[in-house]
C-alpha cells in the first residue's frame, strides 16, 4: 500500500499543475511540487494545514475572499459537484497569481470524504483567452463609436427577425443619419467629425433599454433594432432621440457646434426579410430628409 501511494506521489509531482488534497474539514493532507512551483509554499509548510488558514487567499476579480464565502473547494466538498473557476491566489512572496481550478470531490465507499483541487497559471491559456477577447471586440464592433459594427447589427437583426417568427416578439427597425454631415467634415475637418460621431455614439447608448442595440451602421449613419415596444411607443422613444441630439453639442474653440439627425424607422411585418425591412426603414429616412431633416418618419 505504501508502495503504490508513493508510485501516485510520483506521477503527481511529475504534473505541470498544481494539485492538493483535502479532508472533509479543508486539511490538506497532499501538496505537489506543481503547487509548490505556483505558489512558492513548500510541501512541509502546509501538510496538515486547513486551506484557509490564511494561506492561499483565494479572491475573485472583484477581490472579494472566497475562503469563507464562495470557495468552489467546500461547495464541492458539500454537493459532490465538480466545478471550474478562474481565482487569484496568494503567492508566498505576497504577489497575486491567476490560475485557473478545478475541483473534483473524493468518495470512499459513496461517502465524501475530501476533495482535490488541481490548479494551473498557464499563461498561454490567459493569454489566449484575452486574445480571442480582442478578436471578438475588433469583429463585431466599431472601434471609433465603440459601438456594434454591421457585422454585429446583421447577426442581431436575423436573431430578432427568427424571434417574431417562432414567438411572435415584435420589434423596429431605425435607421438614423446625421444631417449634412459632409458638409460639417469640410468645414470643421475629420478630426471634429470623429468627436461628434464618438459623442452621437454615446447618447444613443444611453438612451437605449436593456433588450435594444444600437450601432454604427457606416459612415455617419446608425441603425437601431427596438424591441417589443407599439409604433406610439416606438415614436415617442425616437422623437427623444432626435430631440437629445439636437441639444447635444462640441465646443470647439470656443463655439458650440450642433448636429442633427434624420430617422426613418418601421415595424417588423410577417413577410419581411432582413433585406425587406431595411429598404423600408432606409424608404422612411429618404422621406424624413426631403421633408426638412431633423425629424422622425415611420412607414
Amino acid at each position: 500500500m505504501k508502495e503504490e501511494f508513493e508510485l501516485y506521489k510520483e506521477m503527481l509531482d511529475s504534473l505541470y499543475e498544481g494539485v492538493y488534497f483535502v479532508d472533509n474539514n479543508r486539511k490538506i493532507t497532499f501538496w505537489n511540487k506543481g503547487a509548490e512551483r505556483i505558489s512558492g509554499f513548500t510541501s512541509n509548510e502546509l501538510i496538515g494545514k486547513h486551506c484557509y488558514e490564511n494561506i492561499l487567499n483565494h479572491v475573485d476579480g472583484s477581490g472579494k475572499q472566497l475562503c469563507y464565502d464562495g470557495c468552489p473547494l467546500s461547495k464541492t466538498i458539500i454537493d459532490g459537484e465538480h466545478r471550474e473557476n478562474g481565482v487569484y491566489l496568494q503567492h508566498k512572496d505576497g504577489q497575486r497569481v491567476f490560475v485557473s481550478i478545478r475541483t473534483i470531490p473524493l468518495f470512499i465507499d459513496g461517502e465524501i470524504v475530501g476533495a482535490v483541487e488541481v490548479f494551473s497559471d498557464d499563461k498561454d491559456q490567459a493569454e489566449t483567452s484575452k486574445k480571442i477577447d480582442e478578436l471578438t471586440t475588433l469583429a463585431f464592433y466599431d472601434q471609433l463609436t465603440e459601438l456594434p459594427n454591421r457585422r454585429y447589427l446583421d447577426s442581431f437583426l436575423g436573431k430578432r427577425l427568427r424571434d417574431f417568427e417562432e414567438l411572435g416578439i415584435p420589434f423596429a427597425l431605425a435607421m438614423m443619419d446625421i444631417d449634412h454631415f459632409k458638409v460639417f467634415n469640410d468645414t470643421y475637418g475629420h478630426d471634429i467629425g470623429d468627436l461628434v460621431l464618438k459623442m452621437l455614439g454615446k447618447t444613443m447608448k444611453n438612451l437605449t433599454r436593456k433588450n435594444d442595440l444600437i450601432g454604427r451602421w457606416g459612415g455617419e449613419e446608425f441603425l437601431a433594432i427596438i424591441t417589443g415596444a407599439s409604433e406610439d411607443e416606438l415614436r415617442v422613444t425616437l422623437e427623444k432621440v432626435r430631440a437629445l441630439v439636437e441639444k447635444s453639442g462640441l465646443r470647439n474653440d470656443n463655439q458650440q457646434l450642433n448636429i442633427t439627425i434624420s430617422i426613418g424607422s418601421t415595424m417588423v411585418s410577417k413577410e419581411d426579410t432582413a433585406a425587406s425591412i431595411q429598404k423600408r426603414a432606409d424608404n422612411a429616412l429618404y422621406m424624413s430628409k426631403e421633408n426638412g431633416r431633423n425629424r422622425v418618419t415611420i412607414l
